[in-house]
């Protein structure tokens, strides 16, 4: 991971807060319902593939690389629109999402287990 990405423009990049590792949380939404379907992480240089190509682009914690979202699975993000939290800390990817959204074949990562609900 490099900080700032060359292909990201500096006005962008000046306004991100990362984490001490690099990294933005990022929430991921369907366009037009805005259903939440996932979350992940980007740092500068994901941010700038993602802008460039039109498709979700995030680091992997776990595999300390850059996964293209639909790459192995089909189940592509277009981006429609990508906005930044008040504290410059969270980015919203607002996108089309082409079959699931999860990784265990769920339609978002919100499928699997209810925690709580608020009775009333």
């Amino acid at each position: 991971m490099t900080d700032p990405a060359p292909g990201l423009d500096p006005a962008i990049a000046a306004r991100l807060h990362p984490t001490a590792e690099g990294l933005v949380p990022v929430v991921v939404q369907q366009h037009g319902s805005g259903e939440v379907l996932m979350l992940a992480w980007v740092d500068h240089e994901a941010l700038a593939r993602t802008i460039d190509t039109g498709r979700a682009t995030y680091w992997s914690r776990s595999r300390r690389e850059y996964w293209v979202k639909g790459d192995t699975s089909g189940h592509v993000q277009w981006i429609k629109e990508i906005r930044l939290d008040c504290d410059g800390d969270t980015l919203l990817f607002v996108v089309e999402q082409v079959g699931a959204a999860c990784h265990t074949g769920d339609r978002t990562c919100f499928d699997a287990d209810l925690v709580h609900r608020i009775r009333g």
